[in-house]
């Protein structure tokens, strides 16, 4: 089954001689329970596709399908109950004056969900985290918990997609693993698909299962991620990647 269909996606940043045709006849499909790679090198437009299909953008052109169901370009409350997304930056995404009580349960009040204490209380629970940080600020968290901090809140809606960018970029090595891990393991547990965005080949081939290669604001290639991890991919540009990648081991 289908979870995320994206068809003839475009998208332009300017008008006149100072346009830039960010997003060109994005085409990819992403199946139920998925993990869907977007690797590429630096502005190419993966993070512009996660934005798009988050409602952050609302001047693109062509069709985005969730759960057999278009979306238009605004945001509406029913698609920020399906799909969530998981920033780079675990500190800029937190209120810096908000205990994590007060972030974790505002999407809940929002929606008008009920049941605040219990839910706050079950989404640390998810992601490691005991009750004791219900009342801490972000500045007191480390740079890991922040981040398990922001993926509990993706998931108080209960979303079926998670929409990740960088999700461990700005994490110290060892904090990275356990990190993808958690991740992992929430896919397994809630049936989520993910759409993963990352510059790190490794993080693609641990977490995801299929992925697209993007240059220049187009998809070039698209293959399993096992083939990256026996080193037979065979697109020009996608083994020009994996070699830069292992150079910079």
């Amino acid at each position: 089954m289908i979870m995320i269909n994206v068809a003839g996606l475009g998208l332009t940043f300017g008008a006149g001689e100072q346009a830039h045709q960010a997003l060109r006849d994005i085409h990819f499909a992403v199946e139920k329970g998925e993990a869907f790679g977007l690797v590429g090198e630096s502005g190419c437009g993966k993070s512009t596709i996660l934005r798009c299909l988050a409602g952050l953008y609302e001047h693109w052109h062509g069709t985005i399908e969730i759960d057999g169901a278009a979306v238009g370009p605004k945001l509406d409350r029913a698609r920020c109950r399906r799909v969530q997304m998981v920033f780079q930056d675990p500190y800029g995404s937190l209120h810096p004056r908000h205990t994590i009580e007060t972030v974790l349960a505002e999407p809940l009040k929002i929606h008008r969900l009920g049941d605040v204490d219990d839910r706050v209380d079950q989404a640390l629970a998810s992601v490691g985290l005991d009750t004791s940080f219900r009342q801490r600020f972000p500045h007191q968290l480390s740079g890991g918990q922040r981040q398990r901090v922001a993926i509990a809140r993706s998931l108080m809606l209960e979303p079926q997609v998670l929409l990740l960018d960088e999700p461990t970029a700005a994490l110290d090595v060892s904090v990275q693993a356990e990190i993808l891990n958690l991740l992992a393991d929430l896919r397994r547990t809630r049936g989520l698909t993910y759409v993963l965005v990352t510059h790190d080949l490794g993080v693609v081939v641990h977490l995801c299962d299929r992925l697209a290669v993007m240059r220049q604001g187009e998809i070039v290639d698209t293959l399993p991620a096992q083939r990256l991890l026996d080193g037979a991919a065979r697109h020009p540009y996608t083994t020009t990647l994996v070699q830069a990648s292992l150079q910079h081991c």
